[in-house]
């Protein structure tokens, strides 16, 4: 399985502290309040993004209230901040590639932050598209084996237009075009079966395998940006052997 859908399999695994989820609300509450400005108003029926964001909040159990006001904050019914939306490229350990989407109200604060966070686990921010071009947007869904039969996802997921339904020993990877994501994630849903993750997200086309040190070095550097306020997502990829995310 990808370094990606390890990474991304993880995070959702690992129970969520009071501070972790408070960081996870902040986040949410930024892409709605972009959302809303930028994806074509409030109403999440017309605005894709909004409703993807929305979907999000509501897989945290955040209150309805706080949902509200962050598209209240995006539309200027009530005043808010305004964050400038950047996408940052790097190498991290072994030279495997990493995405850093940011949000931030001071730019320059996030670039030297993340510079800072490069550098201090072994690997280094690049030009822009040093890295984007090993990257594909895909929506993205993963399902543990033991939950369902490989026939039975692959008929709800194939018919509702995945592209591909992978596996590893663990998991079931379902990947769409963007556009289909939300159909797809609906049949499988509808199907009764439990997603461990699904999101729009970037997957690599290709992995770089990473040594025991390399890989102990880039759980770091993702664990860091992750924490980063400036940064909404991070993705790499880097192939890290499922020990080093203990």
């Amino acid at each position: 399985m990808s370094g990606h859908s390890k990474w991304s399999t993880i995070k959702h695994k690992k129970a969520a502290s009071d501070i972790k989820r408070g960081k996870i609300f902040t986040k949410i509450i930024k892409e709605i309040t972009v959302a809303a400005r930028m994806g074509g108003g409030g109403d999440p029926n017309t605005n894709p993004r909004l409703r993807t964001a929305i979907q999000a909040a509501k897989t945290e159990n955040m209150p309805k209230d706080n949902i509200e006001r962050a598209i209240k904050k995006g539309t200027g019914d009530l005043e808010g901040v305004s964050y400038d939306e950047s996408i940052y490229e790097g190498y991290g350990p072994g030279g495997a590639a990493v995405l850093v989407d940011s949000l931030t109200d001071h730019k320059n604060r996030a670039v030297s932050d993340i510079r800072h966070i490069f550098a201090k686990n072994g690997g280094s921010l690049g030009e822009s598209g040093c890295v984007a071009w090993m990257f594909s947007k895909k929506g993205y869904i993963v399902v543990e084996r033991a939950a369902v039969s490989e026939d039975t996802l692959m008929e709800a997921a194939l018919e509702a237009g995945a592209e591909d339904v992978r596996e590893d020993d663990d998991n079931y990877e379902v990947i769409s075009a963007p556009e289909d994501f939300e159909e797809v994630k609906a049949a499988i849903e509808k199907a009764g079966i439990p997603a461990v993750a699904a999101e729009v997200t970037m997957l690599p086309q290709s992995t770089t395998s990473l040594a025991e040190k390399e890989a102990e070095q880039m759980v770091r550097l993702m664990e860091m940006l992750e924490d980063c306020d400036d940064v909404q997502k991070v993705y790499t990829n880097a192939d890290i052997p499922e020990e080093y995310f203990e």
